[in-house]
């Protein structure tokens, strides 16, 4: 998501590298940058157009303080007007209704936008917040469209409510609200049928459905593959039916990211939510300013630290501390350290929410995440006193190669993985005795994995993040973490946790 967008944006404002100040003549070579990166990302034209020349407008006269150069100042003007044409700040769902009224949220949208699939993400995160949500199976239309909700329904524990296709869709959405309220639900969710383009009978279907239930929330389900359309079809949306949000889904696919940029500056609609995955947890409340800076490479710390806080329990951050202070970090921590890092999203995904890493190669990260296989299935094959205490691998070689020979790779695997976790260990005793945040002792490196990404502050309870670089790869030594010259042998020195950001 946005890869490319970043890219030319970064060439842009290599442009301005150098210069003495922001003027009319070296600007406009770095908004020709701007104006190639947005429309290769599908923004809508006429939202490119005023984005060129509200940047020019403030870039040029911005005043360029002391200490701060004109490449950054560029970008701190970019930042803000990305922002702005985002929406500005977040819009939140509708709250909570009482009891014997909930709130009714009604999704729309296209067939194949992952309309059912957005409701059960829906209810989930509704779920996780405290509030307690029903969902209405209301596509009569599509095959198979009730069983998928149920289904995820009870994947998630979200209870659904059914009329079957035998009812009109505005009646199964009526019925479903007065469940709401005679159950004691505080959000009715109402997922509706679709088509494979907008036409008279869906909308008027939509407007009955809406005057059957009388929604505070119509969320337009938009799929972000389409790019431009996608800003189009919200406007047809809320011109005949009248939508207060949207929805965007697939952002972790192949989408270059304009329908991020159009829906609110063309339609007027904020986009509220978006889909950063296939898995029912896949889901975030969309915030311009971080989407902004995601796009500029600047990373999203809050969203990395908030997927944290989800998945990480303090006593576990307590627990996990006075191990790493003792050195009795062990492969079953390390376990589940890796498992926990998998239940937060992909590594890659990870990675580019950390300031500076969107920078990290695809084919180094994909070769990251393949490593972690290797050792997941190589502590996998370990017995259970093997896992608590290394120093039984370390002075007996038949156990390494039966390890070995389980897990399907070479003794001097093994070895290697070894040999990085005892330097691992002893290097993040160092850090966190060296004033590191409690529970978050840095990245250090994974065992097996050679190189070393650069230190980052790491997130609560993880034991050390994998050190994934290659020879000659942007901050890749392509030593191992305790060869000589490299992080592991310098003195340690004080960063800042995620917490003091």
């Amino acid at each position: 998501m946005f890869d490319e967008l970043s890219q030319r944006f970064e060439a842009a404002v290599r442009n301005l590298k150098g210069q003495a100040s922001i003027s009319e003549s070296n600007v406009d070579g770095a908004l020709k940058e701007v104006r190639r990166a947005l429309l290769e990302a599908d923004v809508s034209l006429s939202v490119v157009k005023d984005f060129v020349d509200d940047v020019r407008r403030k870039a040029i006269g911005a005043e360029v303080v002391r200490g701060i150069s004109p490449d950054q100042k560029f970008i701190q003007v970019v930042h803000e007007q990305l922002v702005e044409t985002m929406g500005g700040e977040n819009a939140p769902l509708a709250p909570a209704g009482k009891p014997g009224l909930p709130t009714v949220v009604l999704m729309a949208g296209l067939q194949g936008a992952g309309k059912t699939t957005a409701t059960a993400k829906l209810g989930l995160h509704l779920k996780e917040n405290g509030r307690r949500p029903l969902m209405v199976a209301a596509d009569i239309y599509r095959p198979a469209a009730i069983d998928q909700l149920q289904t995820l329904g009870r994947q998630i524990g979200v209870e659904v409510f059914s009329l079957g296709d035998g009812a009109s869709p505005e009646q199964i959405a009526a019925a479903g609200v007065q469940q709401g309220r005679d159950g004691g639900f505080d959000t009715v969710l109402v997922d509706t049928a679709g088509r494979l383009q907008i036409d008279l009978s869906m909308m008027e279907e939509m407007v009955r459905i809406r005057e059957a239930v009388h929604p505070d929330e119509v969320l337009l389900v938009v799929d972000s593959m389409i790019g431009q359309e996608a800003a189009e079809l919200t406007r047809a949306f809320h011109e005949q039916v009248g939508i207060t949000g949207a929805v965007l889904t697939k952002l972790d696919g192949d989408s270059r990211g304009g329908a991020a940029l159009s829906i609110r500056k063309v339609s007027g609609a904020p986009i509220k939510f978006i889909g950063t995955g296939e898995k029912v947890e896949a889901l975030q409340p969309f915030h311009p300013e971080r989407m902004a800076s995601r796009i500029l490479g600047m990373g999203d710390v809050l969203t990395l630290v908030e997927k944290a806080q989800k998945e990480v329990e303090l006593a576990d951050v307590a627990r996990m501390q006075q191990k790493l202070q003792e050195a009795s970090f062990d492969f079953s921590d390390f376990l589940q350290q890796m498992r926990l890092i998998k239940r937060m999203g992909s590594l890659g995904g990870l990675m580019k929410l950390i300031p500076g890493m969107n920078k990290i190669d695809d084919g180094m990260l994909k070769q990251g995440e393949q490593q972690l296989k290797k050792i997941e299935a190589m502590i996998g094959s370990m017995t259970e006193a093997e896992r608590q205490q290394p120093e039984l691998l370390a002075s007996q070689p038949s156990r390494r190669r039966r390890i070995a020979a389980g897990s399907g790779h070479q003794p001097a695997d093994v070895d290697k993985v070894l040999a990085d976790f005892q330097k691992m260990r002893g290097f993040m005793q160092q850090m966190t005795r060296g004033g590191g945040m409690p529970g978050m002792p840095g990245m250090g490196g994974f065992p097996g994995m050679g190189g070393g990404m650069p230190g980052m502050g790491g997130m609560p309870g993880m034991g050390g993040m994998a050190g994934m670089g290659r020879p000659g790869a942007p901050g890749a030594s392509g030593r191992s973490p305790g060869a000589p010259g490299t992080r592991a042998n310098r003195p340690p020195k004080k960063r800042k946790g995620f917490g003091e950001l």
